[in-house]
C-alpha cells in the first residue's frame, strides 16, 4: 500500500483517519468500527463491503 495514498484516505462515512492493517490487508476506522478490505492493492471503500469489528479487535489497535 502506497504511503502517500494512506495519508489522503479517510473513512467514507465519518471522514476519520484510517489505520492500515498490513497483515489483514484492511483499512480500519476506529470511530465506526469498520474494516475496509484491500484487494489487489486497491482499497474497497464501500460501506457494504466493510466488515464490522468486534470490541476486542478495536481494543487491540
Amino acid at each position: 500500500m502506497d504511503n502517500k495514498l494512506l495519508e489522503i484516505l479517510a473513512c467514507p462515512i465519518c471522514k476519520s483517519p484510517l489505520i492500515y492493517d498490513k497483515n489483514a490487508q484492511e483499512l480500519i476506522c476506529k470511530a465506526d468500527r469498520l474494516a475496509f478490505p484491500i484487494r489487489d492493492d486497491i482499497p474497497v471503500m464501500l460501506e457494504d463491503e466493510a466488515r464490522t469489528l468486534s470490541r476486542e479487535e478495536i481494543e487491540q489497535l
